[in-house]
């Protein structure tokens, strides 16, 4: 027997067995797969009941944590703390200071950018800074308003006093028949005592006017 006769007989006989390996594969294939559909089958129908009876639990917890929990600090959802707020703490929002702060930022810059369109050069009257004396003198106005009221009030005494002793020399002096006269005194008095208030006026004013230029 020559050698490629041996050659192609030995091929044929792998040939045979690879044939006889393919169809015992098919087989196996064919038997395995009949058990699994039945295994299939029977583990959707176990997991339908068991699943029913998990959404059962879940529903009953739920109505559970509804019930007896007030829900302000716990989510039944998310079955966690709840994050953020729904609503705002803060019933009117303009009303922070953050907002009025970004409000004047806003206003600030606006008048910034008014002054640059118009155009205008630096006004030095803007940059006059305050004499060193006004604190002081706002501080002394508040305490010489008290003042201010027993002066007048000394001057009405003073001048009601005048009043009363010029009247009293006139009552020990024998009276005219003409009143007119004494009318005409009265009236005279009451002249020159608002002078003399005119005058002390006066004169605090031109005290003050000195002060300022001193200062």
């Amino acid at each position: 027997m020559s050698s490629h006769e041996t050659l192609s007989a030995a091929a044929n006989d792998r040939k045979s067995r690879l044939a006889q390996l393919k169809s015992l594969k098919r087989k196996q294939e064919q038997i395995s797969d009949a058990p699994e559909t039945t295994e299939s089958s029977a583990t959707k129908d176990q997991a339908e009941p068991s699943q029913a009876l998990t959404r059962t639990d879940d529903d009953a917890e739920s109505s559970v944590v509804k019930t007896y929990l007030s829900g302000r600090n716990y989510d039944p959802e998310t079955r966690n703390v709840k994050l953020g707020f729904d609503n705002l703490p803060i019933s009117d929002p303009t009303n922070t200071l953050e907002y009025k702060a970004e409000r004047l930022a806003l206003e600030t810059k606006a008048q910034q950018e008014a002054e640059k369109a118009e155009d205008k050069g630096l006004d030095l009257f803007k940059l006059q800074p305050k004499k060193p004396n006004w604190d002081l003198k706002r501080d002394l106005d508040q305490k010489m308003k008290p003042l201010h009221v027993q002066t007048d009030n000394a001057i009405a005494k003073l001048v009601r006093e005048r009043v009363e002793a010029q009247k009293a020399i006139r009552e020990k002096q024998p009276r005219d028949e003409n009143t007119g006269d004494e009318v005409g005194m009265e009236g005279a008095e009451l002249v020159e005592a608002m002078h003399l208030k005119e005058q002390e006026e006066e004169r605090e004013r031109k005290r003050e006017a000195e002060e300022e230029d001193i200062s």
